[in-house]
């Protein structure tokens, strides 16, 4: 039987390349998504279409507990069992202090790090029982703050805590581990940044590129299969952009 890893985020950009990646490297793949269903459907027939039955897509809404439990249930249902769980699920956004509401904090950590953790919660026996992985995605700004963002970096730096307090709690079954991204994809409405601001991001970083996603699913595929003596590590996969922070 293959093994399956469960993605949330997982119909586009980052969380897209990931499912790919584990997917050619022989995992059953489970989908989750929010609001893109259509673009997980896509991608899930693009995959079975390679490998029959091999994904399937989940919908839900990781800020509601019992959707969360609904969800690890119904992964579990499908071909019963889990051995990788990504928590690649985010927001982001801007939250400046005097604008900032009490909306936008419980968005931004029920997204980054409610969801996750309760996800976590619901799935550590099915983990246990097959000497599991837990890979949290993570942000360079959990540990260094980014100007107008502070909900964002305060739900970011919960989810690097969490990947540690998991690791020393899931111990020895399971590894926990993070990743940190640097400047991989611009964001979503990225028609805001002119070339020349885009070029002044890219300038603090030390290999004076932005990543490609598959710089992320690579590191997530190897601290899932070829990582077994690394738990409670966060790896920032930025270019060198921690440098400076």
């Amino acid at each position: 039987m293959s093994q399956v890893v469960l993605i949330t985020g997982a119909a586009r950009r980052i969380g897209a390349e990931i499912a790919h990646t584990f997917h050619h490297a022989g995992f059953d793949v489970a989908l989750h998504c929010r609001h893109s269903v259509d673009d997980a459907s896509v991608l899930a027939h693009e995959l079975n279409s390679q490998r029959e039955g091999s994904a399937h897509v989940f919908s839900a809404a990781l800020d509601d507990i019992g959707a969360v439990r609904n969800l690890a249930t119904k992964v579990m249902n499908w071909q019963g069992r889990l051995d990788v769980l990504i928590n690649n699920a985010s927001s982001f956004f801007p939250t400046p202090l005097e604008q900032a509401s009490e909306q936008q904090w419980n968005q931004l950590i029920d997204s980054n790090l409610k969801g996750a953790f309760f996800l976590c919660q619901n799935l550590a026996e099915p983990l246990r029982e097959h000497s599991g992985s837990i890979i949290n995605i993570a942000d360079i700004y959990a540990r260094s703050p980014l100007a107008g963002y502070s909900i964002y970096c305060i739900s970011k730096a919960g989810n690097a805590m969490m990947t540690k307090a998991l690791a020393e709690e899931l111990a020895p079954q399971v590894r926990v581990n993070g990743i940190a991204p640097g400047v991989i994809l611009w964001p979503h409405h990225d028609e805001q940044m002119s070339e020349d601001v885009k070029q002044q991001v890219i300038q603090h970083v030390p290999l004076r590129r932005i990543g490609h996603p598959r710089d992320i699913a690579g590191m997530a595929l190897f601290l899932a299969t070829d990582a077994s003596y690394i738990t409670g590590q966060i790896i920032a996969v930025d270019g060198g952009s921690h440098l400076s922070h």
